[in-house]
């Protein structure tokens, strides 16, 4: 149990939040959400004792051991990686090096003896014969086999050292653990093993993470950092987001009765009680909805940007014709022979292990690389836009404010135009006059789609658009693509993402590739199923 009791916390006399008091109870995982810089990482921060509160405390009973994923990924270049999982659990890794050195020694003494002794007793009984078993089922989880575990964390990719650093954090059954985006970086496969992993987990679980997928599948309930507090909710991200929304237009609409409000939530309540869901954790998260109250219910004071896609024209019958591209990157292969007519309406999600793969057919589709083998035509009713991963290029080199950056692709060039513009993208006052270099992720990726806006195309690429943003920029894309009436081809991690607005899946594999007009989940049941065919 972790119990907070009246935290607040001043920065540069700025208050992020005040008066917070909470209880984190055993069994229950706790997702944090809230607007980029609302405090979200800073209270974990805060949690793991890393920071100092301006007041109040944070209690934790003697004995709970905490484990917090680390985000450093050079902080243990110079393990093995092995080494690295098991020095999640500190005590054990220290009795470990104890143990190696006193038996290493030439003049083993009596008093050695001893101190062995005790240190095989307690190496025992923190379950040390097993760690390297445990360990390594962990990197098996995550993807990473045994020609993995003896390599120096110095040789591996960055996305392989996060996997790495989960594992460490997920070693030795702590009774507390605080994971900030967790899913950061983790293939679909990954992030499917470490739900399990998580709902069977007993201890304290609190989360940041931007994966809306991920909260509503783990989480029992939402500490929610709005209006300069930190509250607590019973139920997942979408109850949560829904409820919020629901509080907010009956605040807005002071006309009707209250008798009435507290009908319409009771109402909602019972209808989210009442749903059944594959988590594990869904009968204890319908029992204490079952005991929420309407003054209970959320409300936010988020902005959400505006997005909207609308094309220009239809597009006609022929629209994106792929025939037999194949393409080798540094010596690797990464598409094999790929071919697929695009039809009317079809919205693709491209998946696949290497996401090197769907990064270089777009790239190609977009003439920015020549395939080694086959060919592609667009029909001659479509306009494209393109969203690229790495949008760099963009931002880096260039001395515009953002007024004169979004000037270069609008028609309209008044000032009152695009002040209008950016406003509904959360760009408001002398935000405009900010020079685009010095812009966060988040803010380039929002100029990015107000300029794939401004275009009107009829044909939409996107590569992982949901990089760098907050959960309600995300939810705005999110419902932005999927009113879209043109069509789409689109990569993502988001779980949901792809899920709600994808009716076809393509992966693409250094093989070949697979192609299925399904739901992103019907697609992982099938996968599944030829897997377990395969065996």
């Amino acid at each position: 149990m972790i119990t907070v009791t009246d935290v607040s916390l001043t920065f540069g006399g700025t208050k992020l939040f005040a008066g917070a008091n909470l209880k984190f109870i055993p069994g229950n995982c706790y997702g944090v959400v809230g607007a980029n810089g609302a405090g979200k990482s800073t209270f974990l921060r805060i949690l793991s004792g890393e920071l100092e509160p301006t007041t109040g405390t944070v209690e934790i009973p003697a004995g709970n051991r905490m484990s917090v994923l680390k985000q450093d990924q050079f902080q243990y270049d110079q393990y093995q990686v092995l080494e690295t999982v098991i020095m999640g659990n500190p005590r054990l890794y220290e009795i470990m090096k104890q143990k190696e050195a006193l038996y290493a020694k030439p003049d083993f003494s009596e008093e050695d003896g001893v101190l062995a002794s005790e240190l095989e007793g307690e190496f025992a009984e923190l379950n040390g014969w097993e760690a390297e078993n445990e360990a390594a089922r962990l990197l098996q989880g995550l993807g990473l086999d045994e020609s993995y575990h003896y390599m120096k964390m110095a040789d591996l990719k960055g996305g392989e050292k996060v996997k790495v650093l989960l594992a460490q954090a997920l070693f030795g059954q702590p009774a507390i653990l605080l994971m900030d985006e967790p899913t950061n970086n983790l293939d679909i496969r990954s992030v499917n093993w470490l739900e399990d992993f998580l709902l069977d987990f007993p201890g304290t679980l609190i989360v940041v993470s931007h994966d809306r997928h991920f909260l509503n599948t783990i989480c029992t309930h939402i500490v929610d950092i709005d209006y300069n507090q930190v509250k607590m909710y019973v139920g997942n991200y979408d109850f949560w987001y829904e409820s919020s929304k629901l509080m907010q237009r009956m605040l807005k609409d002071q006309s009707k009765k209250r008798e009435e409000k507290i009908k319409d939530l009771q109402a909602f309540i019972a209808r989210f009680s009442a749903n059944k869901s594959k988590s594990r954790q869904a009968t204890s998260r319908r029992k204490l909805l079952d005991k929420l109250t309407v003054e209970e219910m959320p409300a936010s004071s988020r902005r959400y940007p505006y997005v909207a896609f609308s094309p220009e024209r239809e597009v006609g019958k022929e629209i994106l014709t792929v025939e037999g591209i194949s393409k080798t990157v540094d010596g690797v292969q990464v598409l094999c022979n790929v071919s697929f007519r695009m039809n009317k309406g079809d919205k693709i999600a491209f998946v696949g292990e290497n996401e090197l793969a769907a990064t270089t057919l777009f790239r190609i589709l977009m003439e920015e690389l020549e395939p080694d083998e086959g060919s592609f035509k667009w029909g001659t009713t479509t306009s494209q836009a393109y969203f690229p991963k790495d949008n760099s290029a963009y931002f880096n080199d260039c001395d515009l404010t953002m007024l004169q950056w979004f000037a270069q692709y609008s028609n309209d060039e008044s000032e009152s135009y695009m002040r209008g513009f950016l406003g509904r993208m959360l760009f408001s006052g002398d935000d405009v006059y900010k020079p685009v270099k010095v812009l966060s992720g988040g803010e380039k990726v929002r100029c990015m789609l107000s300029r794939m806006m401004l275009t009107k195309a009829n044909v939409l690429l996107l590569d992982q658009p949901t990089n760098h943003l907050d959960l309600e920029s995300i939810t705005a894309v999110n419902n932005g693509l999927t009113d879209f009436p043109g069509n789409l081809l689109f990569t993502s991690h988001d779980h949901q993402f792809i899920q709600t607005i994808a009716n076809r899946i393509i992966e693409l594999n250094p093989d070949g590739m697979v192609d299925r007009s399904s739901t992103f989940d019907e697609y992982l049941e099938w996968k599944l199923a030829q897997d377990q065919q395969g065996k």
